[in-house]
């Protein structure tokens, strides 16, 4: 009989490697390709880069304002940030909807570490809207018409909100694991942006949404802006911190580390949502007042020929442009007017801030023009009509009061020169027509043409240029003169009379002069 002798094994504890986080950052890698990889991500990606390049291109930005052109970067990323959004959120909640949690446990990447992991793999989503940002501002600072300054803080913004909407997405996924959640709160911050926060940032709650673009009928000298952008960059990263770290908390990372952490995102919040709820800066008020009321103490200018440019000190560049406009209008006018040293002003109504829409009053000083800030594409006519005006009329506020047929002359003066006068005559007026009676813009107010005026327009730019010039300058004195009638006009001038029942139905309708 034999014994065996059996020794109790004894139980081994398992051993886990050391955690590294060199799994976290695999796992991040992972997560970004497949986030990149997404329907709604690539449609909105390809998306973005026809848009700048669309944009970039048209011919009314080839005179671009700096500090527009970052405000108007920030728009296309909020896209960017609803896809990855929505593509983050269903990455994290993706093992729940396939029941696959449970085999989770048996890795060394813990929950709250694979939530780090997919708040990382949102990087690569904010780098690529970083670098269309600057493309999209750098090919606008490049162009030889481009005046101002951009701010660093405002191009921030657009990547900064591609970052915070993911770090929402990781942390919707994390409170509801729902696949429907991001889509419903997604409607719910949509919802808010559009119709419960101001659309103007002049109150300060209008501020706590990640984009206030401000947008005006004109641009404004940079240092005329007053937006709080360096307070909005603290306030959006505190939210990025803050989604983030909660996201990490609620997943089981409820370290001394990360409490702190939380807590110290949440100051920097509120740091940043008091600094820009401050409003206007106490300095921006007098400088828009005085940039209103007395242009001339602020800008320096030039001499181009006879004339004078005073512009802000962001486009003085610019006035060799107006110069050259105002070279084809003289050249074409008579008498004196052909000689006359104008006064060319550069002028903006800053007084009710960014969003406002007032239209700037003539100047009654005799031979000075208004321009604006803005330039190129419909400015070029306008400014051209105002420099006729004030030829023919002799000051812009006479100029925006004719109404009879020294508009006839006013009118060639402006197109004549154009290489392409009917787009221009189009391009000028209101309603976009070549026919009828119609509202003519202008830098300040605007002038009004009857069908009549247009008729005879129409006509005088279909002949060749020399053709016109000759009478122009010989009837000069007749054509500026507020007694000489349409009819006498077109005569002087060689366009046929018009039909007398069309001239007597436009007098019934209350034309000015006849």
């Amino acid at each position: 009989m034999s014994t065996v002798l059996e020794t109790p094994v004894r139980a081994v504890e398992p051993t886990h490697p050391p955690r590294s986080w060199a799994a976290v950052f695999a796992l991040a890698r992972f997560e970004a390709r497949e986030l990149r990889m997404t329907v709604s991500f690539l449609g909105i990606a390809a998306l973005y880069i026809a848009w700048i390049v669309w944009q970039s291109t048209q011919s009314q930005g080839d005179y671009p304002v700096l500090q527009d052109v970052d405000r108007a970067t920030q728009t296309m990323p909020m896209l960017v940030g609803l896809a990855v959004m929505l593509g983050v959120n269903r990455a994290v909640v993706r093992s729940h909807r396939h029941d696959t949690d449970r085999h989770f446990d048996a890795l060394v990447v813990e929950p709250w570490r694979r939530t780090v992991a997919h708040a990382l793999s949102i990087v690569p989503a904010v780098l690529f809207t970083a670098v269309c940002v600057l493309v999209q501002f750098t090919w606008a600072a490049l162009k030889p018409g481009a005046a101002g300054h951009g701010s660093p803080a405002e191009l921030a913004v657009g990547p900064l909100t591609v970052l915070l909407f993911g770090a929402l997405g990781v942390l919707f996924a994390r409170l509801v694991r729902s696949v429907f959640a991001a889509p419903v709160i997604l409607v719910l911050l949509l919802f808010g942006m559009l119709f419960v926060a101001p659309s103007s940032g002049s109150n300060w709650t209008s501020w706590l949404v990640p984009v206030v673009t401000e947008s005006g009928s004109s641009p404004f000298p940079s240092d005329l802006l007053g937006r709080p952008a360096g307070w909005h960059v603290l306030y959006l990263v505190g939210l990025v911190l803050l989604a983030a770290l909660v996201a990490v908390l609620v997943s089981g990372g409820r370290t001394t580390v990360v409490k702190a952490a939380v807590a110290g995102s949440l100051a920097l919040t509120l740091v940043g949502a008091v600094g820009q709820s401050g409003g206007t800066p106490a300095g921006s008020t007098p400088a828009r007042e005085r940039a209103t009321n007395s242009p001339a103490k602020v800008q320096s200018c030039l001499k181009h020929g006879g004339s004078t440019y005073c512009a802000f000190p962001e486009w003085t560049g610019r006035t060799a442009d107006w110069a050259e406009v105002v070279d084809r209008v003289q050249n074409l006018a008579g008498g004196s007017a052909g000689g006359e040293r104008l006064t060319v002003r550069q002028r903006v109504d800053a007084t009710y801030g960014l969003t406002s829409d007032t239209a700037i009053s003539p100047a009654t000083t005799p031979g000075q023009v208004t321009v604006g800030t803005a330039w190129g594409g419909n400015r070029v006519p306008e400014f051209a009509a105002a420099v006729a005006s004030v030829l023919v009329a002799g000051n812009e506020k006479a100029g925006s009061e004719v109404c009879d047929a020294r508009m006839v002359t006013i009118m060639w003066l402006a197109l004549g020169g154009e290489s392409d006068p009917m787009t221009a005559l189009r391009n000028v007026r209101l309603d976009d027509s070549v026919s009828g009676s119609a509202i003519v813009l202008s830098p300040t107010e605007s002038m009004s043409m009857s069908a009549e005026q247009t008729r005879i327009v129409v006509e005088l730019l279909k002949k060749p240029r020399y053709s016109v010039v000759g009478k122009v300058k010989a009837n000069w004195t007749e054509l500026t003169s507020p007694k000489t009638p349409t009819a006498r006009v077109a005569e002087l001038l060689g366009v046929p009379a018009a039909d007398k029942s069309a001239v007597g139905t436009e007098a019934d309708g209350g034309s000015c002069d006849e």
